[in-house]
């Protein structure tokens, strides 16, 4: 028998959280029914999806490979059911659309289907570019609109900027580190572990000027640029590192599990956000655009 969409969504939740208890509470059911749940998904599959440790549960091999496809199966039925409340809307012509590595990375992903969905006739070009490439090319209006980190944009004259969405930046952790288990987590506390660094879309500047201002600086065990390799270091207990939770997701690719935490220490919010040419006559097209991508972006990273 083929498991349900049901049984395969608890499966994602446990997977997403770690604990059964708390795959219940997000799927508003009882513990022993999401237990019973994921016993019936792995009688189905034919194998153990989870291990169990005195913290939770640890995706198997076969837990790992099962994931990839559920969470598909999960994200392509919430696209339908979003797919059948938008109107598609009659508007033609052509949108050239800035973003940086970050956006393209976790935003369009999800951003892409709503946006062809609501806009079926209109040509949007989408450009990938480091920050200050997008905002030359926004001032000489070869770029009509940009979506990008606005958290890290200068002060900037005949340019609109709008935030759409602020992510906290967190503290991850193999859930065995010592930080882990303390109750209130400083950067000075941070400052004493192995800090696994990533350099992307302009991250290390924004690292140093936080940091900066109390005066620490992190001990830097390894720095990438691929995000998921940063996670499989942290996820492997080889240090910790602080970042957003637009990035963030509780499994490496080896199945290991990645803890969050608040800081008591102010770090900012990464920002997400539009930019335009402030001095450019109404525009039906890019207004209709910011309007939709107001709701959408919220709406695809839930």
């Amino acid at each position: 028998m083929l498991p349900t969409l049901k049984q395969i969504q608890h499966f994602v939740a446990i997977a997403e959280t770690g604990q059964v208890s708390r795959a219940a509470q997000r799927c508003h059911v009882s513990q022993s029914s999401m237990t019973a749940s994921l016993k019936a998904l792995e009688e189905a599959v034919g194998a153990p999806l989870f291990s169990r440790h005195a913290a939770g549960v640890k995706l198997t091999a076969a837990g790992i490979r099962f994931l990839r496809h559920a969470q598909q199966i999960d994200n392509a039925v919430r696209d339908a059911v979003s797919a059948a409340a938008v109107t598609p809307t009659t508007m033609s012509g052509s949108i050239r659309l800035g973003v940086t590595e970050t956006i393209t990375a976790y935003v369009l992903p999800k951003l892409l289907p709503a946006l062809e969905q609501k806009f079926p006739r209109l040509e949007l070009e989408i450009l990938e570019k480091p920050r200050g490439d997008i905002e030359a090319e926004i001032r000489a209006g070869r770029l009509d609109l940009a979506l990008l980190l606005v958290s890290n944009l200068p002060e900037m004259h005949q340019v609109g900027c709008e935030t759409l969405l602020r992510s906290a930046r967190q503290l991850w952790g193999h859930p065995d580190h010592p930080l882990m288990q303390q109750e209130e987590i400083s950067l000075s506390d941070v400052a004493r572990h192995d800090y696994i660094l990533l350099d992307m879309d302009e991250h290390i500047s924004t690292v140093l000027k936080y940091w900066g201002q109390y005066g620490l600086s992190p001990s830097v065990r390894l720095q990438s640029c691929s995000i998921e390799a940063v996670r499989s270091l942290v996820a492997s207990g080889r240090g910790v590192s602080i970042l957003s939770d637009l990035v963030y997701r509780p499994w490496s690719l080896e199945g290991q599990r990645i803890l969050r935490r608040n800081l008591s220490d102010r770090v900012p919010s990464m920002d997400v956000g539009l930019i335009w040419k402030a001095d450019t006559g109404p525009d039906a097209q890019t207004d209709a655009l910011r309007e939709f991508l107001r709701v959408a972006l919220l709406e695809t990273m839930r």
